[in-house]
């Protein structure tokens, strides 16, 4: 935004012109999102979150004294809020049952630690005006992953947030000292400990030695998404398996579940498969940078297809290499209903 533009607008807004102030974060509204959410791992808490900076903003922009962007003066006060949130355990707790309907699951490889996650639709991921800073060493396929979100949230506040604002964003040390109103000192040793932290989560480390997948939309994406959807409408285990790496993830929050491996995916397709085929749809969407796909099961005595949940893919070469499905309450923030006619 044009430096007279900025000063043009922060002069409106201070006289009160709330039109002139939208017009002015406009431009961060979905960063700011993106942002809080990767504190927080919920998207409808990123979007709690980010009123409330808006609101914040509005009511301090008397306060703001200009000695840094709009930008950064709005990115320290969305990181404060969303740590304050997390601190206050203000986060939304899903109830979280350990068990499924109808099915006696087998045992898990693993429980996972996140059952607030949720997945971020790739329609928000208005980005391509905000490159990071030179300081960013993750690029953005990675840092919008289900996986990296996850491994933020096993970090301790402080430590997430200062590798987002320096390795995501790319913020300076200074800089992000002073969003996080601490010392550079503070925000180095706070980084040092949140890399090593990664640097030892087996998972991120296994995904950043995977081959490609296919460019999002190609042939060979939509062919492996629509096998895969063939395979488990028809309950075919042994296709559906055949479509997976051998170290193949199987995740379903808020449910604690995990499985790791074609045997524990096996082991786990099979108990869930209902006793007969069903009829099904996929309505494919985008979340976290990955394939991912409303899938519905025809109810025959409505003749309506009811929804079964939001199913994210990850993808390496052509094979899947993850499926993490979440509840049926997720859909509405990617334009997906409940029921298809």
């Amino acid at each position: 935004m044009e430096t007279d533009l900025v000063a043009d607008l922060l002069a409106r807004a201070r006289a009160g012109d709330e039109d002139a102030f939208g017009e002015l974060v406009a431009p961060y509204r979905h960063e700011l999102q993106v942002h809080c959410y990767r504190i927080l791992g919920s998207f409808q808490d990123a979007e709690d979150v980010l009123q409330e900076t808006l609101l914040s903003a509005w009511r301090g922009l008397g306060r703001f004294e200009e000695r840094s962007s709009v930008r950064t003066w709005l990115y320290r006060i969305a990181t404060n809020r969303s740590l304050d949130a997390v601190r206050a355990g203000s986060r939304r707790e899903p109830d979280v049952s350990s068990r499924i309907r109808g099915v006696v699951p087998p045992e898990p490889t693993s429980y996972g630690e996140v059952p607030w996650l949720q997945p971020f639709p790739d329609a928000l991921l208005d980005l391509a005006d905000t490159a990071p800073g030179p300081e960013a060493v993750i690029e953005l396929r990675e840092a919008m992953s289900l996986a990296f979100v996850t491994a933020l949230q096993l970090l301790p506040p402080r430590q997430r947030a200062a590798l987002i604002l320096r390795d995501v964003l790319g913020y300076r040390a200074a800089e992000a000292a002073d969003i996080l109103d601490t010392t550079v000192e503070s925000v180095t040793s706070a980084l040092k400990r949140a890399r090593a932290t990664l640097d030892g989560n087996h998972e991120l480390v296994a995904k950043r030695a995977q081959p490609c997948p296919p460019e999002p939309g190609s042939p060979e994406e939509r062919h492996l998404l629509e096998a895969y959807l063939d395979a488990f409408s028809r309950h075919d285990v042994d296709q559906l398996v055949s479509l997976m790496t051998d170290d193949v993830w199987v995740k379903m929050p808020p449910m604690p579940y995990e499985y790791h491996g074609r045997d524990a995916a096996i082991a786990f397709l099979r108990a869930i498969a209902p006793p007969e085929a069903r009829v099904m749809r996929m309505i494919p969407v985008r979340a976290n940078g990955c394939p991912a796909s409303g899938i519905y099961a025809l109810d025959p005595a409505t003749g309506t297809y009811r929804a079964l949940g939001l199913y994210v893919f990850g993808l390496a070469g052509e094979q899947i290499s993850e499926i993490v499905r979440f509840e049926s309450g997720v859909m509405a923030s990617f334009g997906l209903p409940r029921i298809l006619g």
